[in-house]
């Protein structure tokens, strides 16, 4: 069962050319019998295996990233040594009665002198709770880690974890990978962390994105005093509601009988920017007030779009504007009641609506796939189910059937904060607003639940949004990936309170000053504006 994991830690060990010479100080405690008392009382471990790894890179590491896009995000955690030793300390376990298979990986810098007394666990990607590689950057920054493949090897398919037979959930399994596993490997690598060192983490982090950003809103709401720092960007909450509303666009497709090229769908994107751009008095390609933008697709019938791959000319229809209309406003039941949140105006629409053209008129939609995962693996049960044969019914019933039955499970969408302000843990969470794979809005929602339950959630947790960002990072708008975690901790180790958040853009208009112009973010519900002068300048920039 866990071939697949001891033959990774072996390869990296070969084809780094380690050399096994002889043991320093720190070494000679990178032994099974060192960690021989670590375990937890409600696993039983079938397999512990502790070595010393030397010069490590990661070069060769074989990634275990978000599968189908919804991104695992690495740790900006400063400076980074070329390569580094570590006491690997890799463990099999099960939980008695529910026969699955756990599996964790722990880092530790094998010198104590390399060590910065500090914890630090990365998030996953998509389906994807963690791995081997995550634990590598953090080591590299002078931090012991760990992870953990969340109770299911990530090149399986999600039917062969996901269920336990056709029309039979396998609840341990999506209870690993929604909070259990990732939880015991935060006790166990801090635990192994005081047993190796001889003393506990001065701070412990978690800093993810996307998957990631979920699971730090996992020990936000259930484990905060495991953490003194969470970052949470853009984070896959109110899971139960936005996986499926991702499974919206192309079932709109569907049901429209319309699969427009993607030439068509950046036509109706660029026109929304043209339209909206200048609403806040910079034309820099960015929609920096969504809520005041009401542009409307249907402004596009009759109009040409010469496209290049496929290459001709295609006229935009109804059937392809209310397509539109359809992903930015969001799934609707057939009742017209709001069931989720849709995507910004400046979301490129492909995240949802890829398509597969042999001609301009012969496209076919290909969901994306851990929404098509979720509607039939883990709603409808069955893994063959043609998704093309769902009526406007059968989605609302699944919706509701997401909602009710996996809310608990995986929704991650508590308000209630109390034991994280008890603890005295901080949380910074960010959203790009033009994040294409997951609606920015249902952060929004959440962190406007959390203010409602406690009117001083600022003095502990703090979010913001990055106009112009898409997922996790990238886009033309003010991205603040590289300058959050860093944030975090001055807020945790100095009490610098982030009033703003550092992004960084590229420049616009003949600058001659620099490739790159700096913004710097603002607090929820505060709104990043612009006040007059260069754009480049942040200056020119405040918080209203």
């Amino acid at each position: 069962m866990v071939s697949w994991i001891s033959t990774s830690i072996s390869t990296i060990m070969a084809l780094s050319g380690l050399a096994q010479g002889v043991l320093g100080a720190g070494a000679s405690s990178c032994t099974v019998s060192t960690f021989s008392s670590l375990t937890l009382s409600n696993i039983n471990i079938t397999n512990l295996n502790v070595t010393a790894v030397y010069n490590y890179n990661g070069a060769n590491s074989s990634s275990t990233g978000g599968t189908g896009g919804v991104g695992m995000i690495s740790a900006s955690t400063g400076s980074t040594a070329p390569t580094v030793n570590i006491c690997l300390v890799y463990m099999t376990y099960t939980h008695p009665g529910q026969n699955d298979v756990v599996n964790t990986w722990i880092g530790l810098p094998l010198e104590a002198s390399d060590w910065n007394s500090r914890f630090l666990m990365d998030g996953g990607g998509g389906w994807v709770a963690g791995g081997e590689d995550v634990i590598l950057e953090p080591l590299m920054s002078g931090y012991s880690s760990s992870s953990t493949d969340g109770g299911h090897n990530t090149t399986a398919s999600t039917a062969d974890w996901g269920l336990t037979s056709e029309g039979n959930t396998n609840w341990p399994a999506l209870w690993d990978f929604a909070s259990v596993a990732l939880v015991e490997a935060a006790v166990l690598g801090k635990k192994a962390t005081e047993t190796y060192y001889g003393s506990a983490p001065k701070y412990s982090y978690w800093n993810g994105c996307s998957t990631g950003g979920r699971q730090g809103h996992v020990m936000a709401q259930q484990h905060p005093d495991l953490f003194d720092g969470i970052v949470g960007g853009a984070p896959a909450i109110n899971w139960d509601k936005f996986i499926p509303s991702e499974f919206w666009s192309p079932f709109m497709a569907q049901l429209l009988d319309t699969q427009p090229p993607l030439c068509v769908l950046d036509a109706f994107t660029d026109a929304a920017i043209e339209a909206c751009d200048m609403l806040d008095g910079v034309k820099d390609k960015i929609i920096s007030y969504p809520g005041q933008c009401h542009f409307k697709a249907s402004s596009m019938i009759g109009r040409t779009v010469n496209c290049s791959d496929p290459s001709g000319t295609i006229t935009i229809t109804k059937a392809m504007t209310k397509l539109a209309d359809a992903y930015w406003e969001g799934p609707r039941s057939a009742e017209g009641r709001f069931e989720w949140h849709g995507f910004h105006y400046d979301s490129d629409m492909s995240g949802m609506l890829t398509t597969n053209c042999t001609s301009l008129h012969n496209c076919t939609v290909i969901p994306f796939s851990i929404s098509d995962d979720w509607m039939k693996v883990f709603l409808a049960r069955n893994s063959s189910l043609n998704t093309d044969s769902l009526t406007r019914l059968d989605y609302d019933r699944l919706f509701r059937q997401s909602v009710n039955q996996y809310a608990s499970v995986i929704g991650t969408e508590s308000p209630d904060l109390t034991e994280m302000k008890l603890a005295g843990t901080k949380m910074i969470a960010w959203h790009g607003i033009s994040d294409p794979l997951i609606p920015a809005n249902g952060t929004v929602d959440y962190y406007t639940r959390a203010m409602k339950f406690d009117p001083d959630v600022a003095e502990y947790y703090r979010f913001f949004l990055a106009p112009g960002v898409g997922h996790c990072g990238g886009g033309t708008g003010f991205d603040p990936s590289d300058t959050v975690f860093d944030t975090l901790r001055a807020w945790v180790e100095n009490g610098t309170v982030p009033d703003t958040l550092k992004g960084i853009a590229t420049a616009i208009g003949h600058s001659t000053s620099s490739t790159t112009r700096t913004g710097h973010l603002c607090p929820y519900p505060k709104v990043f504006t612009y006040t007059s002068g260069d754009p480049n300048k942040a200056s020119s920039f405040t918080c209203v």
